[in-house]
């Protein structure tokens, strides 16, 4: 009975939502610079492409996990849908900027970013979910039911 009380305290705490305007403020862009190179940007900036992305409705959907007792963002990631002509105007999703705390790692946060964008893609109709990751994470996205198939290629232009 205990161990349950522990795991609907966590579930408490710890609440998978989409991105909301006020997270700049819950050290949203902090976290994304522990995935990659991200420099601040200004409130208006931020508020900018928020509302693009709004735009998109399902077809862009940013999931975070906010320590509730801290105000912090400590988990993120991103889906994007992509639209196709191929298996009858079927639809992809695409993960992108998965990326939990330093300090909560271990947590099984990145689990529920994974399974909250690829419920969000198989719910809006996508006929698979696909990402990208390092081979020292594909071990973790083995966990979250994805395996490993090609090869990426990228060309970078900046």
């Amino acid at each position: 009975m205990e161990n349950n009380t522990a795991i609907s305290s966590d579930e408490q705490r710890y609440q998978v939502r989409k991105l909301e305007i006020t997270d700049k403020n819950k050290g949203f862009m902090e976290l994304l610079q522990q995935l990659t190179v991200c420099d601040s940007i200004t409130d208006e900036e931020f508020q900018k492409r928020f509302e693009e992305l709004q735009s998109y409705g399902d077809d862009h959907v940013i999931c975070v996990i906010e320590d509730v007792h801290l105000s912090k963002i400590v988990a993120t990631g991103s889906v994007f849908v992509e639209k196709k002509f191929i298996r009858n105007c079927g639809k992809v999703g695409h993960i992108e900027d998965v990326v939990v705390d330093s300090s909560v790692r271990g947590m099984k946060l990145g689990k529920k970013v994974a399974g909250f964008l690829v419920d969000h893609a198989r719910l809006t109709g996508c006929y698979k979910v696909i990402l990208d990751c390092s081979d020292d994470n594909k071990a973790f996205y083995e966990r979250c039911g994805f395996k490993q198939k090609e090869i990426q290629m990228v060309k970078y232009f900046i």
